[in-house]
């Protein structure tokens, strides 16, 4: 937004009736009202910018709140908890002095624009977040979602996209350990570019976005504010897409990693040296989100000299100074006496830093530009007050028949010779293939911490090389099963992230989420959104993993089509040794093989009832989370004392994926017996959740039994690895090589 003449606080207390853009700039009418009751006056332009940002749906979680409260209201105990929901990012305590922050956050709309810049800065942006909490970051993770893999526009999206993630993590020198790349036609025009990072600090150096303290200075560091994401994220992530383009297009923000490597370092030196009072990244909504939730965090105000800002552009106003969400930039909170060295410390990272300002004894935030104040609010106002919408809700009238087109009655593979190329099919499908094309353009092994990264079940990062501690994390949600059912469909994302901790050998501590949907301001989306978190919150109650912090991405549609709502887990686990970590493949001929839980017939949303019939109906699979807790359990304590030397859940695809995976992954082949009370296509293809197949070595058989059935956990010898193929006994065989040729050529033939 730009101005001709500044509008000051004393213009706009003497101009009532002037007319302002609210609309344009994504305010509704009643918002632009409650604006001015707060103000008792119209506001500046210079305040009207920093509302309509702060009180945008990415910014402000106008139609989420209610829905959201159920984390902290259901939250159960846990004494990892360190920090929670509302810091930059969620803490808790893995042992040994060791606390591990970690997030997931959406760069959606973004990334469909721009999609190499768009993907970049939303690594940048996670990156800075764990970085203000005081830690080091260590890795991060990236669950992607697309169009039909053979349209178009993906092979237009997804290379700028993975390039842009490889390309900034990369050059910060970050593993990239885990996450997921899905392809449905529900996200043409709408991919979902999640992005989620871990950092590890001691528990004393954690640090909180306040700014407390009357006379310390407020200092910012890093990258020159530019023209770039003006607007950026904060006005796109809340506008729905129309069928022609979106209605708005602010430019999106321009990421750059070498300077963003300068700035963490430097970051970090500042921290060992406790040279801040607090400190906060700027991101969405920039120096607006920075200073406001800052001082309404502290205990005063804050002034700001606005004109002291260093700029790329020297012909920014006021007004697009405060919006802009140009990257690699962090705002400090510092005692006087400690100013110097603070810009010491810059200087020798060549990083620029400029006082803008200091905290207050009043209670209010003040903006001047070139002497004359500009803003004059309270700060609570723009960065915490803003609306609460309570939008109505109403389970769609399409549920119903959705739910009655049963996929269990769908024609089945009559013959073996179908069923092996029903396998074959499954094994060759976008989302079934291997992804190794996108993943070999990630570091995943950077710093020589990484022990687990894709395509294991679960990424795993060493956090101290004395004691071998370590932590891993998975990312998971399947937007089919939460179109069937929403409440369900996030318990099994919740339930399968868990799962995958769980079978890499660490013990699940927390969570964190990404909820993608559709416009709130659609009745069955708001169902949709109200029935997940639901869902997600009783199921992280019942499995003891309190919901640490997250992101809500909401109009998330072209015109009236919305995406399948996906909410996103991540699930952070400790392990207090990763030499006992459990790696998926089958590397030691003559191990058998074991399947955990129960497998039942559920083909709701399946990867089968999706590659062979084109179908979505029916019911997703059953979720129990105490069966889930208890596998998790056995799995883990298998791990630690070696009675299993290779895990993988059962998930997309049922077993035979599962299988296919971890022999090519191993390299050796496996014979499978269909257990007695199952067909070999529901043993192959169902999807029941609570399930992993384990290898065992034969010296660890019986005690591995024993310990499965004192806890009553079910539990089926399957096979044994043997060979070069994949047999199923008296059904067929497929050779390694004709499986590897199938998994491994789809994604590069159709991104060539």
């Amino acid at each position: 937004m730009t101005i001709k003449t500044l509008d000051t606080v004393k213009h706009a207390s003497g101009t009532p009736e002037a007319e302002q853009p609210w609309k344009d700039l994504g305010l509704k009418e009643d918002e632009y009202a409650r604006i001015r009751e707060i103000l008792e006056r119209r506001p500046t332009g210079a305040e009207l910018a920093m509302y309509s940002v702060m009180w945008s749906e990415h910014c402000s979680y106008k139609s989420s709140k209610v829905h959201l409260r159920q984390f902290g209201e259901k939250a159960p105990a846990n004494d990892a908890m360190l920090v929670g929901i509302g810091e930059n990012a969620g803490v808790v305590d893995v042992g040994q002095g060791y606390a591990v922050t970690f997030k997931v956050e959406s760069h959606n709309h973004p990334s469909y624009i721009e999609p190499y810049q768009g993907a970049a800065t939303g690594v940048g942006g996670i990156v800075r977040d764990i970085l203000a909490m005081g830690a080091r970051p260590v890795a991060v993770v990236d669950p992607l979602r697309f169009g039909a893999a053979d349209h178009p526009d993906t092979k237009r999206v997804l290379p700028g996209v993975v390039a842009g993630i490889g390309g900034y993590g990369n050059c910060l020198g970050l593993p990239n350990i885990g996450g997921e790349v899905v392809f449905d036609a529900c996200y043409q025009g709408n991919p979902l570019v999640n992005a989620g990072c871990i950092g590890v600090m001691k528990h004393e150096d954690i640090h909180l976005a306040k700014a407390s303290g009357p006379g310390n200075k407020v200092i910012l560091y890093g990258a020159r504010t530019g023209g770039d994401g003006i607007g950026g994220v904060s006005v796109l992530a809340s506008e729905t897409f129309e069928s022609t383009g979106p209605a708005k297009r602010p430019a999106v923000q321009v990421g750059d990693p070498f300077q963003e490597k300068l700035l963490i370092e430097c970051t970090l030196e500042i921290f060992r040296e406790k040279l801040v009072a607090g400190i906060q990244d700027l991101g969405g909504a920039g120096l607006s989100c920075a200073t406001s939730e800052l001082a309404s965090a502290g205990s005063g105000g804050m002034r700001v000299e606005l004109d002291t800002v260093p700029l790329r552009d020297a012909t920014l106003s006021p007004e697009e100074i405060l919006m802009s969400e140009s990257q690699e930039r962090m705002c400090a909170v510092v005692e006087p006496d400690k100013v110097a060295r603070f810009m010491e410390i810059c200087e020798k990272w060549d990083v620029i830093a400029t006082v803008i300002g200091e905290v207050t004894e009043g209670e209010r935030l003040e903006i001047f530009w070139h002497g004359e104040q500009i803003v004059d609010v309270p700060p609570r106002s723009v960065a915490h007050d803003g609306p609460v919408y309570h939008r109505p809700y109403a389970r769609p009238d399409w549920q119903d028949a959705l739910q009655a087109d049963d996929a269990n009655k769908l024609a089945r593979p009559a013959t073996s010779a179908e069923l092996r190329e029903q396998v074959l099919r499954l094994i060759a499908s976008p989302n079934q293939a291997s992804k190794a094309w996108i993943t070999d353009q990630y570091d995943r092994f950077v710093q020589g911490n990484t022990v687990l990264a894709q395509p294991e079940d679960a990424g795993m990062v060493r956090i101290d090389e004395e004691s071998n501690l370590g932590v891993a994390m998975a990312t998971d949600g399947n937007g089919r099963y939460a179109k069937l059912d929403p409440y369900t469909g996030a318990q099994l994302a919740l339930a399968e992230a868990y799962r995958n901790v769980a079978a890499s050998g660490a013990r699940p501590l927390a969570i964190s989420d990404c909820l993608n949907f559709g416009s709130p301001e659609d009745p069955a989306v708001m169902w949709q959104f109200a029935e997940a978190t639901r869902g997600l919150a009783d199921g992280c109650l019942q499995l003891g993993t309190p919901v640490t912090g997250g992101n809500v991405s909401l109009y998330n549609q072209t015109g009236e089509t919305a995406i399948h709502p996906t909410p996103v887990v991540a699930v952070l686990g400790v392990i207090d040794d990763v030499n006992r970590r459990t790696p998926i493949a089958f590397k030691e001929e003559g191990q058998l093989l074991y399947l955990l839980g129960e497998t039942r017939e559920e083909f709701g949303g399946s990867a089968w009832s999706q590659v062979v019939h084109d179908h979505l109906g029916g019911l997703p699979p059953a979720v129990d989370l105490d069966r889930e807790k208890l596998l998790g359990e056995i799995l883990i304590s298998a791990s630690r004392d070696g009675m299993i030397d290779a895990a993988h859940d059962l998930s997309d695809g049922g077993l035979i994926q599962a299988v296919t995976e971890s022999c090519l992954r191993g390299g050796n082949g496996a014979r499978l017996v269909v257990p007695d009370g199952l067909d070999a296509f529901t043993f192959l293809f169902s999807e029941s959740a609570g399930r992993a197949v384990v290898s065992v070595p034969r010296s660890e058989e019986l005690r591995f039994t024993d310990m499965c059935g004192a806890r009553g956990l079910p539990v089926t010898r399957i096979g044994v690895v043997d060979g070069e193929a994949v047999e199923i006994q008296g059904e067929f065989s497929v050779e390694l090589a004709e499986l590897k040729d199938a998994h491994e050529g789809t994604i590069p033939a159709l991104l060539a």
